[in-house]
């Protein structure tokens, strides 16, 4: 029996293994062709030499002055690749780490109002000036505090008059995104900033077409920060899943991680919403696939997840590029084309349970 059990953890680990393997080959297949996708048509070897002559020869280079070719794979391309890379993976975590906090898979960044929280700090910061004192990155901070102060809020709302269950957190994210959008609009609406409305709109609808290497060199080491610290909460959030009950049996008191998870969450919702608008259900789409495939267990699932929503939103915004000739269509439009019929579908389905939770 003993013998039986260790080879089934073996099996499973060689398997994790075999598909983070297979993921990661995907996801440098999937950039490099997304690098080759474009207006301007750049052969792969071309390709190649302008990212090797950055890396090694870089004083022979002066942006937008020396190789036009260079500003299009380097400035232009790459940049959005590695945000598109970051956020699909931030996001797909965030969206697991909320649903285990709710206990329900229909739980999503978006759904539950925390983008909207986090627009709404963004749009407070950049057209009255908010959080201005804070520093350069003030912008990110206020995206933060608003995506923090809205789970913070979920849950409360949820939890007056009773436990909260899976429809009163829903319905407490639908109302708190209604009433965060309308603050929103109310402050573009009444703001005399004109450049700042126009900006601030396009940015509403998600894109990766303001991509930076300042803000990744931010985006990206935060990203694989918190996706480290969940993964090494996987038995924890394997925990919650059972409910609080059951955790305290087996010596856990759960509420404080689901503070301190709720935090680290939102710091990825934040800055994403920040560096790339407001773009939902990839939290929704990402988990629900990889739990079909893999099962519940967070230490499959968080890096898994992870690199799936990497190349999710990789392909997305490289067909957000590409689908409309001189124009680029706005990737949380497009996402939420998918999203909302995958949402409808579940709620249709009755999928929204993990089975040892209301």
């Amino acid at each position: 029996m003993l013998v039986n059990r260790k080879c089934e953890k073996m099996f499973k680990r060689i398997k994790l293994q075999i598909i983070i393997g297979l993921l990661l080959v995907v996801l440098l297949a999937s950039s490099v062709m997304a690098l080759l996708v474009g207006a301007a048509d750049l052969s792969p070897w071309v390709i190649i030499k302008t990212v090797v002559n950055e890396f090694f020869m870089e004083e022979a280079f002066i942006y937008g002055t020396v190789d036009p070719v260079h500003d299009i794979v380097w400035i232009l391309r790459l940049p959005r690749i590695v945000l598109a890379i970051c956020i699909g993976a931030g996001l797909a975590i965030s969206g697991i780490i909320m649903q285990a906090i709710v206990k329900n898979p229909l739980a999503d960044p978006y759904i539950l109002g925390v983008s909207s929280g986090a627009s709404l700090g963004s749009t407070s910061a950049i057209l009255l000036g908010v959080g201005v004192t804070l520093g350069e990155n003030f912008i990110g901070i206020a995206a933060f505090l608003g995506a923090f102060t809205v789970s913070m809020l979920v849950l409360l709302v949820a939890n007056i008059g009773g436990q909260a269950t899976s429809i009163k957190l829903l319905l407490s994210g639908l109302v708190l995104s209604a009433i965060c959008s309308a603050f929103s609009n109310f402050i573009i609406y009444t703001s005399s900033n004109v450049e700042g409305m126009h900006s601030i709109t396009y940015w509403m609808m998600g894109s990766m077409a303001g991509a930076k290497w300042s803000t990744i060199a931010l985006i990206f080491p935060l990203i694989c920060i918190c996706i480290a610290f969940f993964w090494s909460q996987a038995r924890i959030l394997n925990l919650m899943l059972l409910g609080d009950e059951s955790a305290i049996t087996l010596g856990y008191n759960i509420n404080g991680y689901k503070q301190r998870y709720l935090i680290v969450s939102s710091i990825i919702v934040g800055f994403a919403v920040y560096a790339a608008g407001m773009i939902g259900f990839v939290g929704l789409i990402i988990p629900h696939i990889m739990r079909m495939l893999l099962g519940t267990d967070h230490k499959a699932l968080i890096p898994t997840s992870a690199l799936f929503g990497a190349i999710f939103m990789l392909w997305a915004d490289t067909l957000c590029r590409v689908v409309m000739p001189n124009s680029e269509l706005p990737i949380g439009m497009l996402i939420s084309m998918v999203g909302a019929p995958f949402f409808l579908y579940l709620m249709l389905k009755h999928s929204y349970s993990f089975g040892a939770t209301d």
